[in-house]
């Protein structure tokens, strides 16, 4: 009912724009979180009918279970049921973006820390695994500043699932981090308005401290080693590879390359380069001719 109640509650903001692209946003959003909850409703039933039992902490049948998880995995984005939130997050303002990546995670994040004690744990590893590389891979080839947020929230999310049932402390400490840093990247890209890289390159004419800021941010999310994105990341390694998961902790640290990768791209974009639209505004002196007349 409280996952229900938050996913109608949004709904109206995500379509205060009455624009066509937003109201399809708005839609496959609504589709998505409604078929995700009649799964979870469908997955406590089918317990409560073959085990006799409707705690969440009892979930004991393997149908119920996995379900469940599935369910959950929907309503965060997670890999291999992610396709409808970069899509999504598209469709609408950053503001409204920043409240869908962060604020919209809870509710679903608290069922999940409670239900992953019954979960199969190779499938929480395959799912964290499978989210992480696809938030890697699919922020490659993208322009849309927006849609690469998206799949770094599916990135993150996959790491947090990936230490969930050995370490939650871990997991709550990679989302409160998470929240902060991604808070961060929305807010500064909606003060320079920027929507794509090329809006991005243009951006440190405007202010060159918001851009050195922004390129901080983006590289904490990264997970570059001296920021403080490194740091949760560091942690689930060790705490994988201390579990006897070295393939899984080795998977994990490669796909985080590919993340990297498309951050610094931004990052490039945002302060090493000289955008060809932003001569006049940087070297006015290239413009300021003036007639010397030789004397006949």
């Amino acid at each position: 009912m409280g996952l229900e109640i938050n996913t109608l509650a949004i709904i109206p903001i995500m379509a205060q724009q009455h624009h066509p692209r937003a109201i399809e946003a708005t839609t496959k959003y609504f589709l998505t979180q409604a078929t995700a909850a009649a799964m979870i409703l469908f997955a406590s039933t089918t317990n409560a009918w073959l085990m006799g039992e409707w705690e969440i902490h009892q979930l004991s049948h393997p149908l119920a279970t996995t379900t469940v998880m599935l369910a959950l995995a929907l309503k965060l984005g997670l890999a291999p049921v992610h396709f409808w939130l970069p899509e999504v997050l598209q469709g609408l303002e950053l503001t409204t973006g920043l409240i869908l990546s962060t604020w919209q995670k809870l509710a679903p994040f608290a069922l999940m820390i409670q239900v992953a004690p019954t979960i199969n744990s190779s499938l929480l590893v395959a799912i964290g695994l499978l989210s992480t590389l696809v938030g890697g891979w699919g922020g490659l080839n993208q322009t849309q500043l927006r849609k690469i947020l998206a799949y770094s929230s599916i990135a993150h999310l996959g790491w947090m699932v990936l230490i969930l049932q050995f370490a939650p402390s871990l997991t709550l400490l990679s989302l409160s981090l998470y929240i902060i840093m991604t808070s961060s990247a929305f807010l500064t890209l909606k003060t320079n308005n920027a929507l794509t890289i090329n809006t991005l390159a243009t951006s440190w004419t405007k202010s060159p401290t918001l851009a050195a800021l922004a390129a901080l941010v983006l590289l904490s999310l990264g997970g570059l080693p001296p920021l403080s994105g490194f740091m949760p990341k560091w942690l689930i390694l060790q705490e994988l590879t201390k579990q006897g998961l070295p393939l899984s902790a080795t998977l994990a640290a490669m796909t985080a390359l590919l993340s990297l990768y498309f951050y610094l791209r931004l990052c490039y974009a945002l302060t090493l380069t000289i955008y060809p639209n932003t001569l006049t505004a940087t070297a006015p002196w290239r413009l300021n001719f003036t007639m010397i007349t030789l004397p006949l």
